[in-house]
């Protein structure tokens, strides 16, 4: 049976009368912006003014943080639902699903960030991985008017089960084969604004490049614009009409795809991401942002709105240098010299436990000599069938994944990851003991009703800053990934990737108020069910709160702050964790091994261990 669900917890939403007679007198409309990949410490009134404008006159949460690990899905799954990861199942971008999913290229590693990927993975688990209430199925049940915008995968999350039939779905698989259907009146209404039925493509802003190309250097301009007129020429105007309130998630791609693929800096770390081209897609996404609120105006609609934007994670530039790794030794075609090659960790344990390496994006075809696997994903062990090992490649972080649950073999892989320069951290399953050197994955609330398995090890990248004077603008780290040094990445816990940006404006936030104390994304799905008045019974689940030092006359609760550090392994790296709490909620600061993570000081956490 379907367990009892929840986006808001009783004890976390201890508002004045006064704040919450407001919130009811009148139903309020909702628009949660997500700006992709925004770093936290980088808008200013020069990069992006509407954005800097919501912060300095609403709400500045200035102490804003994304779940770990990093990834877009895994904060929209925060965002969507209120809950942590070890609730939802969606740990990374790219997961282990115990399963072959066809959609996804017939492997069990799937890429999230896809339409029919989802839909086949919600089939495999009863029909609804997430196994939590999202934020637009919740206010569509209450008679709000809802949609969706923006990019694929994270945006579908918010109703993935609905699949367009109620909920207004636009992203880049709009109008394909993938993509959730339009309604009619969609249609209609598209066709009457002289838009087409099907989302443009992205454009120059698609092209990475190679070893030897550079990647872009224009933002994600055309198909961006066409989101943005989706929801200010159609999708509000539409609500307006129906004279109901509404909810509306815009995820923009920018400034996350063009950081991604900047040109701007071909296998060199500077100036990384902060070259003209990822400064443009910060641009971009806040004239979406400025011709959102724009609407709102002219439509009569922005005194009654309240607006969210926040950021899913941080960024970072990309290293691919190893003094130890063995794959870095190797000539491959497609990797300069001395490089990590993508999928280096795969390559690199396969030799070190001396075990065949397969590939789950090539028909577990075996991985031969001065090869890697085509997406950095691979199985280990004799029968590809049956691995023993499964590496779900990612970026700044892997997952790492012990169909068997050896507990031998968990100890090998541990001490074949403490012996390589790029790791710097390692969280390991509670189930399958505690180990020197690392830390249980319930430190990070990555343990909990996940339908979805749960990774046996997550594999912390190094990180440091390449050296600006904020320094987590200027984070970077090294990351598993087809993309190239001097390129952009993220799902590390650097602060550079924890330091997301949030600010909120509206007429149940305070106006000109810094908050400081610390929020997450997780937060941010409570608080929007709060503002909306969605409740429902709690599950004692892994919950954010709601942000109620932010809401007129609403409580300050009290914050502190804390280190977790693991027993020292034979070589003396240890995993410290240092995070912040308000009242039972965590908030996840910067995890590593000191010296080796962005925010982490060489001699940090030496007096704690863990579990103190």
């Amino acid at each position: 049976m379907r367990r009892a669900i929840t986006l808001l917890s009783a004890s976390m939403i201890a508002l004045s009368a006064g704040a919450a007679s407001a919130q009811n007198a009148k139903p309020r409309n909702f628009i949660l912006f997500v700006p992709d990949g925004l770093r936290g410490g980088i808008v200013t009134p020069q990069t992006a003014p509407a954005m800097a404008e919501i912060r300095d006159k609403g709400v500045n949460f200035k102490n804003s943080h994304s779940l770990f690990p990093t990834f877009t899905m895994a904060n929209s799954s925060a965002m969507s639902t209120g809950h942590y990861l070890g609730d939802t199942g969606t740990f990374s971008n790219t997961i282990f699903t115990g399963y072959t999913s066809a959609p996804a290229g017939d492997t069990v590693v799937p890429f999230i960030e896809n339409d029919a990927v989802l839909a086949d993975i919600d089939d495999h688990f009863h029909g609804d991985y997430l196994n939590e209430e999202t934020l637009l199925k919740l206010a569509r049940g209450h008679g709000f008017s809802t949609a969706a915008i923006g990019k694929v995968g994270p945006t579908l999350l918010f109703d993935h089960t609905d699949r367009g039939k109620n909920t207004i779905v636009v992203d880049d698989s709009t109008g394909g084969k993938t993509g959730v259907p339009l309604s009619d009146e969609m249609k209609d209404a598209l066709t009457k604004a002289g838009l087409p039925l099907a989302t443009p493509s992205r454009g120059d802003n698609a092209k990475a490049g190679d070893a030897k190309t550079p990647g872009t250097t224009v933002a994600n301009v055309a198909q961006q614009a066409y989101m943005a007129d989706v929801a200010t020429k159609v999708v509000l105007p539409m609500f307006k009409d129906r004279n109901k309130p509404f909810v509306l998630v815009f995820w923009s791609r920018d400034p996350d795809g063009s950081q991604h693929n900047t040109g701007d800096s071909l296998n060199t770390i500077t100036p990384g991401i902060n070259g003209p081209t990822s400064m443009a897609g910060i641009k971009n996404a806040d004239n979406n942002l400025a011709q959102l609120r724009k609407a709102l105006d002219e439509l009569g609609l922005a005194a009654n709105t309240n607006i969210i934007v926040s950021s899913d994670h941080g960024f970072s530039t990309i290293s691919k240098e190893s003094k130890t790794s063995p794959s870095a030794k190797v000539s491959f075609n497609d990797a300069p010299k001395d490089f990590l090659p993508m999928g280096f960790l795969a390559l690199d344990l396969a030799k070190a436990l001396d075990l065949p390496l397969y590939d789950p994006n090539d028909k577990n075809a075996k991985v031969a000599d001065n090869a890697h696997p085509k997406a950095g994903n691979g199985v280990l062990g004799h029968d590809p069938t049956k691995p023993e090992v499964v590496i779900a490649t990612n970026g700044g972080s892997d997952l790492i994944y012990l169909p068997t649950k050896d507990k031998k073999l968990t100890d090998r892989v541990i001490k074949a990851l403490l012996e390589q320069d790029y790791v710097s951290g390692l969280f390991v399953d509670d189930k399958l003991g505690s180990f020197p050197g690392t830390l249980p994955m319930s430190s990070l609330n990555l343990k909990g009703k996940a339908a979805t398995p749960n990774p046996s090890i997550v594999v912390n990248f190094r990180s440091w800053s390449s050296g600006c004077e904020i320094q987590t603008n200027c984070s970077v780290q090294v990351a598993d990934t087809v993309l190239r040094q001097g390129q952009g990445m993220h799902g590390s816990f650097s602060r550079g990737d924890t330091f997301n940006f949030t600010a909120a404006i509206g007429p149940d936030f305070k106006a000109g108020y810094v908050d400081a104390l610390p929020v997450s994304n997780a937060d941010v799905g409570m608080t929007a069910a709060r503002l909306l008045d969605l409740r429902t019974p709690n599950n004692d689940g892994l919950i954010g709160r709601v942000m109620t030092e932010a809401l007129p006359n609403g409580t300050v609760p009290k914050m502190a702050d804390g280190t977790i550090s693991s027993k020292p392994a034979a070589n003396g790296l240890r995993t410290v964790l240092k995070f912040q709490r308000v009242q039972s909620t965590r908030y996840f600061d910067v995890a590593g091994f000191p010296g080796r993570t962005l925010g982490l000081e060489a001699g940090d956490g030496k007096q704690k261990t863990a579990g103190k």
